[in-house]
């Protein structure tokens, strides 16, 4: 199906979403940085610092991409692991991030240890998901008990019109500026893709459901992306 034209199904919302991301991979980290006028690096940092890691923590950067979240856990010290469906893009990853380990899997069927890991983050997937629930639970399975969940998203702001400009800019001007710069069909489908995310009040219930307690949502600058954040129960 066409990404421009509409979502894809269900059905077929994985292999679509895979071979999006495999088509930008070479230009994902520049695109990143141009459309969000450098936040990116900054929201990133937030999530790390949310992770709270320190020196042999085992941080697992979930759909990880080219490997931002997994460099910066190794750069504080932590053992960082990357996982990701897109083989495009963690080819690109491993030539970026020498410093952490990287493999392709599901996020929904981890090639991972139960209780391994000190930390999960996910920076910016959880809308291309094909569900996100299993995705919850199966990052519960791979944390220890205490360990910290850390999900970084997209977020639309509360004031009328800043969210009229940030509508304004999120699905008129990036689906332009990636067309230009990079793949039309894909940067049509990422702004759409927000319809595919919770409300603040669902996530919280999905992640209790999934086993995740002090759960929490908080909106980082301008409000153009959040924060979520949880602990495994014991």
């Amino acid at each position: 199906m066409a990404l421009g034209s509409a979502l894809p199904a269900p059905g077929e919302k994985a292999a679509v979403v895979r071979a999006m991301f495999d088509r930008i991979a070479p230009r994902y980290d520049r695109l990143n940085a141009v459309l969000t006028c450098g936040l990116d690096g900054r929201w990133r940092r937030a999530a790390l610092a949310a992770a709270a890691l320190s020196p042999g923590d085992r941080a697992l950067d979930l759909a990880c991409g080219t490997g931002d979240l997994a460099a910066l856990a190794a750069a504080v010290g932590a053992v960082a692991l990357g996982v990701d469906f897109a083989p495009a893009m963690l080819a690109v990853a491993r030539r970026r991030r020498p410093e952490a380990w990287l493999v392709r899997g599901d996020a929904a069927a981890l090639p991972v240890a139960s209780s391994s890991m000190d930390a999960v983050l996910c920076g910016f997937a959880l809308r291309n998901f094909v569900a996100i629930e299993p995705v919850l639970a199966e990052a519960a399975r791979v944390l220890r008990p205490g360990g910290r969940l850390v999900l970084l998203e997209v977020a639309t702001p509360r004031g009328r019109l800043a969210r009229a400009a940030h509508r304004l800019y999120f699905a008129r001007v990036v689906p332009l500026l990636g067309a230009l710069l990079a793949d039309r069909a894909a940067y049509a489908y990422l702004p759409r893709s927000v319809a595919y995310l919770p409300d603040a009040r669902t996530l919280l219930a999905m992640l209790a459901a999934a086993g995740f307690t002090e759960a929490c949502v908080r909106p980082l600058a301008t409000h153009a992306a959040q924060l979520v954040t949880g602990r495994r129960a014991a």
